[in-house]
Parts: structure tokens; sequence; C-alpha cells
């Protein structure tokens, strides 16, 4: 059995392994934009994950790990099929739905993961992570409303529907990430196989997408290269290494360094305004990781 110090150092390195998982997936936002102008979203999620399940095809190939007889094949089954679909359900609600609603229902994942992991993992959950949920609601509803809800009573019920369904799925994708990194024996190959049946909900749209893959330039090429490797598939294997030393309900509320991280990249990089009520929120998620950390 691992010493008492042993365990707080596994859990410091998960900590750490999720920040960086954190600040990586918070670096697609400049990237998903590049892209979405040469691409419709059914499309660039298609070819981010279609390069992803490549690369980690390769490195299975590379380091020997492929092969059909991996354990926990109806896990990563569902696994896969939730991520695709939960992108799937993202990109056409906002059709129907405001960014900032879609925005806010997504980033409530975390949210979702807290209320949901007691009932399907049996985690418990304690006063300290019931506060740092509290304060990453608070920090959620700040960042992506401004507190301007006039765009909340906009959209459709249906888009609404449709993006909060995304982002349950997520919340539900990220609790069962948790037996899949307790009892995998190869985390390569069950990575790739997870990220092979991610495109199967993607395929049909992708299908009949009306872009043009052989015309996209080379700045399109290089967002979808860039999402694809270092805001998926490295991210994703840190996280998965984190999350087998801390709780799914700890990892949801931290990985929320990737909300504070975008809003940095949009008021630096891309010229956005910060306001002090966001400024606030962000102070309210890093408040929320410190309690479950």
């Amino acid at each position: 059995m691992p010493s008492l110090s042993g365990l707080e150092s596994n859990k410091k390195k998960a900590l750490l392994l999720t920040v960086i998982a954190g600040f990586l997936w918070g670096t697609s936002f400049p990237a998903i934009k590049i892209g979405l102008q040469y691409m419709d979203p059914y499309t660039f999620a298609f070819l981010r994950f279609l390069l992803a399940a490549l690369v980690m095809l390769s490195v299975s190939l590379l380091t020997k790990n492929f092969s059909f007889n991996f354990n926990k094949k109806r896990l990563i089954l569902f696994l896969g099929l939730a991520n695709g679909l939960a992108y799937l359900l993202q990109y056409i609600g906002m059709v129907y739905t405001t960014a900032s609603k879609s925005s806010l229902f997504i980033n409530l994942s975390a949210v979702w993961v807290a209320l949901l992991s007691p009932i399907l993992l049996k985690e418990q959950l304690g006063s300290k992570k019931a506060l740092g949920v509290a304060a990453s609601l608070v920090g959620v509803v700040l960042m992506t409303t401004n507190l301007d809800f006039s765009s909340l009573s906009q959209g459709t019920v249906t888009g609404d529907f449709l993006v909060i369904g995304a982002g349950v799925l997520w919340a539900i994708f990220m609790i069962y990430n948790k037996p899949l990194v307790k009892d995998s024996k190869n985390l390569l190959q069950s990575m790739m196989w997870l990220l092979l049946f991610t495109l199967l909900p993607l395929l049909p749209t992708a299908a009949f997408s009306t872009g043009n893959f052989t015309s996209l330039p080379l700045d399109a090429w290089l967002a979808i290269a860039y999402t694809a490797v270092f805001c998926w598939v490295i991210p994703y294997y840190l996280w998965l290494k984190g999350l087998k030393h801390i709780s799914a309900v700890t990892s949801g509320i931290v990985l929320l360094t990737e909300v504070v991280v975008a809003m940095a990249i949009a008021t630096l990089v891309l010229g956005e305004m910060l306001t002090v009520v966001s400024g606030v929120g962000a102070v309210f998620i890093i408040i929320a990781i410190l309690l479950v950390s």
C-alpha cells in the first residue's frame, strides 16, 4: 500500500497534469477561430479528430501497442460515441441559440460532474468540494454572461436543450473516464480506439458537408493539426494520467483552467475586452480550483 506521502505526491502530480491539460485545451480558442474562417464546424471537428486518431494510431503502431484484444471495449466505445455526439449536439445547438448561452451551458459540465459523480461512481462530495463547485458555478456564470442576461432570453428552446445535452454528455464522458484509467492496462491503446470511435457520430455530417478538404489553405491545416495534437492528444493523455489519482469532481473543476486561459488569450492575443465582471469570475474559478486541490 502506498504511503501517505506517496499518495500526496501522486495527487500533486495529478493536479499539475490536469492544470497543464486545461491550459492546452484553453489555447484551442484562437486556433479554432482561424480554422472556422476556412471551413464549417462539422468539417473542422471531423478533420480534427481524424488527425488525432491517425496520430494515436501511428503512436500505437510505433510503440507496438496496437491490438484488437483491448479490455474495456464497451466502455471505450461508449466514451468515443459520447464525445463525438457531444460535439455534434454543441455545433447543431449553436445554430439555434446564442454563443453566450452555449458557453454557459457547456462550461456547466463541471457542475454536472459534481451532481452525477456521487450517483454513478459513488464518489463522496465533501464540504470543500461542495464549496469548490459553488465557486466554480459563480465563476462560470460571471465569465460567460458578464452579468448581461439579456442574451439568455434569445435563441430557441431546441437549441438550448441540444447544448445542455452536450454539456451533460461531456460530464458523463469525464466521469466514466475514471474507471477507464483505473482498469486500463494500455492507456495509449485505449486513447486510440476512443478517438476512432469519436469519429462515428461526426462522419454523417462531414460526408454531407459543403467544404472541400483538398482546397484548404496551409493556415487551416495548421489549425487542424494544432487542435488535434496539442488540444486533444497531448492534453487528453495528461488529463487521464492525472485522473488516475484524483476524483472526477476535482478533475472537472481544475479543468476550468481552460476557461481562464481562453479568456487570457482572447484578451492578450485577439484584443478582446476584459471586463471587471469576467475578471472576478476568473478569480472565483481560481478559488474553486484551490478549494478542491
